[in-house]
């Protein structure tokens, strides 16, 4: 990955023709970006559930600086939207997922759920499990399934850390069941959201825990947000490749979904630190984001309400974390 971060140099056009080309940024926009200023915008998604948001931003600092703040879960847990975060062990213990609890609405919707009609995302074995090990009439029932859920979440994640995606299984709460792994692997493949620089790191996503580039470490961690209508339960793998460059490292952070209790089917974050050698006296970078995630209830007439409001709240939600994240690292210096 070393010709990674030349090919992102300040003197070289390929980041000037993936802002025009790839994301369609005005000369304006560009010239916003490189002044200090977050743009965020949504992306052409080629089907209804599909929702694709860039960012950017310069930072006056070095992308150190980013890394830490992103891995920093103290900062997370005071952040609006996150309710919890816990980041798991290596090796994950069940001890990891003592806070990590279904809502109270949650469980009582779990009592009736059947393959093809459940308010809660999971696969249709884990359905069953449920109803086999719950005594919905004790007065522990709620701790029942909590215990159930946390021991789920570790024997999937241990399976995921030694097989990868294909343990991700399927989705059968709605009607039309989704395939995560086939979802994420056509997440990835738009072109147009992703700068092509990056085949191997890409590839390691699919592949997982196979074909691990050098440069690359990775983490796990799960917590509860609240950026929609109910509280969500996230399990999210950190991978984080680290390049070389005349102008300072360059650093790219995935955040990859391995669960979500609502909304998302498959989501991916990926974030990028490119250095700005235009002055060799003031380090600076830019640092771009592009978030991609399948959605369910985003069809039909009620769905592309849906959708519209979403996708207007993801840009807007966006620019202002790039803002705070800028306005936060540029204090420091």
């Amino acid at each position: 990955m070393g010709g990674l971060a030349p090919t992102w140099s300040q003197a070289n056009p390929d980041l000037q023709v993936y802002f025009k080309e790839y994301i369609g940024l005005s000369d304006d926009e560009i010239a916003a970006i490189r002044g200090g200023q977050a743009i965020a915008k949504t992306l052409h998604s080629r089907t209804p559930a599909e929702i694709f948001v860039f960012g950017a931003v310069h930072i006056n600092g070095t992308p150190e600086d980013y890394i830490k703040l992103s891995r920093d879960f103290e900062r997370l847990r005071k952040l609006p939207g996150y309710l919890a975060v816990q980041e798991f062990s290596n090796p994950p213990q069940l001890s990891d997922l003592a806070d990590f609890r279904y809502e109270k609405e949650d469980i009582e919707a779990l009592k009736d759920c059947k393959p093809g009609d459940c308010k809660i995302q999971m696969p249709a074995s884990s359905i069953e499990e449920l109803h086999h090990s719950v005594d919905w009439s004790a007065p522990d029932a709620e701790e029942q399934v909590d215990r159930h859920l946390q021991q789920a979440v570790l024997e999937r994640l241990i399976a995921y850390q030694r097989a990868g995606n294909q343990v991700l299984g399927v989705y059968n709460d709605k009607k039309n069941p989704t395939e995560v792994p086939e979802q994420f692997k056509y997440m990835l493949s738009y072109s147009r959201a992703l700068p092509k620089y990056l085949p191997d790191f890409y590839n390691y996503l699919l592949t997982y825990p196979d074909g691990k580039p050098a440069g690359v470490d990775d983490t796990f961690y799960w917590a509860k947000v609240k950026f929609g209508l109910k509280p969500t339960l996230r399990v999210v793998q950190v991978l984080t490749l680290r390049g070389s460059a005349a102008g300072g490292p360059v650093f790219v952070v995935a955040e990859k979904q391995l669960y979500s209790s609502h909304y998302f089917q498959t989501a991916l974050d990926l974030t990028f630190c490119v250095p700005d050698t235009a002055d060799s006296k003031q380090p600076g970078y830019y640092l771009i984001m592009t978030m991609g995630s399948e959605q369910a209830g985003l069809t039909g007439f009620k769905g592309s309400i849906v959708r519209h409001v979403a996708v207007g709240r993801s840009a807007s939600s966006l620019q202002k974390s790039l803002t705070a994240i800028k306005n936060t690292l540029e204090s420091k210096q």
